[in-house]
């Protein structure tokens, strides 16, 4: 499970190809692709069927033996988008030497210094000509070697390095790609790596999503290899849990749904994010052809269940005095569910107790987070969407340290925790 788990993560450095790597694990599945252009037809009981949006988003819906409207559903959502940099477009600098760099823009908040002096590679999707300009063509990339490097000015000139140093994103964190070797590789760098990895001409090519991912592998330490390593743990750890539940329960009398939101780490608020109407959408219409009714799946939303799954905060040996007294998950203590006074999160005292009772009767051990009353936490997917759904759900996640690091760390048995409660869940 560990090692599908690491070979995941290396294959899905961005939003796009995790969609991609999701969608194929999917169809292996029995999973049918559904275009939200055209009417979805008949939808019978143990129908698998996903969708897409901007192929950095992506919805499974296992229908389950009774209609929506009468069972209602149980949904797993998660978001597979992490801080990182996008680059901009005329990205090249070239400067003394031939030496060539990229300028970019800071996607959420990363902790930056972690970005320093590690082989960094670039991935996303390329645009190219398609049949008239309102339909292009889509091509995803992934440079599978080092590629860049953000380099650390030498504390010969930088005394206080060790003192904290404030960085600018604009000066600071530009890649250095590569050096100009002749004239005709001058402003071509960046789009000769393009064309060659494609094998594409840079004619075709319109525009592009691409963003910097830590060229190292996933990994496991520790003395019983109880870490976990990887960038991008929060939260595609939490979309591969529930994508393995998923795909390991059979038909039941309630359908199932995964929802793989973009965009939470920048709020949430596109078309392909968790504050998108799409997913009400798709529901309806799902709902709609089961049953004929429109009022079936105001009925389902009411008898259903959300579990929004995004990583916590786990406590550091370092810096206890950040966490909140009696409220500290530790990592390998199982899924933790959060709660925040001032309804950041989604949970409450009835779905803190369906949760657990869930991780209870799967024998997974469940912890509880809350903030320290000085330190601001963050937010999440859940109640994002249920201000276009209103569900009944519950704010989880498993622990995790230096989370929005280029590499985080998370624990072994967490994940296996969190799989099985999922299964469970989905039951």
């Amino acid at each position: 499970m560990i090692k599908r788990l690491l070979d995941f993560m290396d294959a899905s450095p961005v939003n796009f190809l995790a969609v991609k790597n999701i969608a194929t694990y999917l169809e292996q599945a029995g999973y049918r692709r559904l275009d939200p252009q055209m009417p979805i037809g008949e939808v019978k009981a143990s129908d698998k069927l996903y969708v897409t949006k901007n192929d950095s988003s992506i919805y499974a819906f296992h229908i389950g033996r009774k209609p929506l409207g009468d069972a209602g559903f149980r949904m797993i959502c998660a978001h597979c988008d992490s801080p990182t940099f996008r680059i901009k477009p005329n990205a090249e600098m070239t400067c003394e030497g031939g030496i060539v760099k990229l300028n970019t823009e800071v996607y959420g908040g990363p902790i930056m210094s972690t970005w320093f002096d590690r082989p960094l590679t670039i991935a996303g999707r390329v645009i190219v000509k398609g049949e008239d300009a309102l339909h292009p063509k889509t091509l995803l990339l992934h440079v599978k070697r080092p590629l860049l490097q953000i380099s650390n000015l030498a504390i010969h000139f930088n005394r206080e390095v060790n003192d904290g140093v404030k960085l600018s994103k604009q000066k600071d964190m530009l890649p250095i790609l590569g050096i100009v070797t002749n004239e005709l590789e001058r402003g071509n760098l960046l789009m000769n790596v393009i064309c060659d990895e494609l094998n594409i001409k840079q004619e075709s090519i319109l525009d592009f999503d691409l963003y910097l991912a830590d060229a190292t592998p996933a990994c496991t330490f520790g003395v019983h290899d109880e870490f976990l390593s990887s960038g991008r743990l929060d939260d595609l750890s939490m979309c591969f849990a529930g994508l393995e539940a998923m795909i390991a329960t059979e038909t039941t009398d309630v359908t199932k749904v995964l929802a793989i939101f973009d965009n939470e780490e920048t709020g949430s608020q596109t078309k392909q994010g968790a504050g998108s109407p799409f997913l009400s959408m798709m529901l309806k219409r799902i709902s709609l052809a089961q049953s004929g009714t429109r009022e079936a799946f105001y009925q389902a939303v009411e008898r259903a269940f959300m579990i929004s799954a995004d990583n916590a905060h786990a406590w550091h040996p370092n810096y206890s005095e950040k966490y909140d007294s009696t409220n500290h998950p530790v990592l390998g203590g199982g899924p933790v569910i959060k709660f925040n006074a001032a309804q950041k999160y989604a949970s409450d005292a009835v779905s803190a107790a369906v949760f657990a009772e869930i991780c209870r009767e799967a024998g997974v051990p469940c912890q509880r987070f809350v903030n320290h009353s000085d330190v601001a936490g963050g937010s999440t997917l859940g109640n994002i969407l249920a201000s276009s759904i209103p569900l009944r759900g519950v704010d989880m996640g498993n622990a995790i340290l230096a989370m929005h690091s280029c590499r985080e760390t998370g624990s072994t048995a967490d994940h296996i925790y969190c799989v099985k409660a999922f299964t469970k869940f989905f039951s």
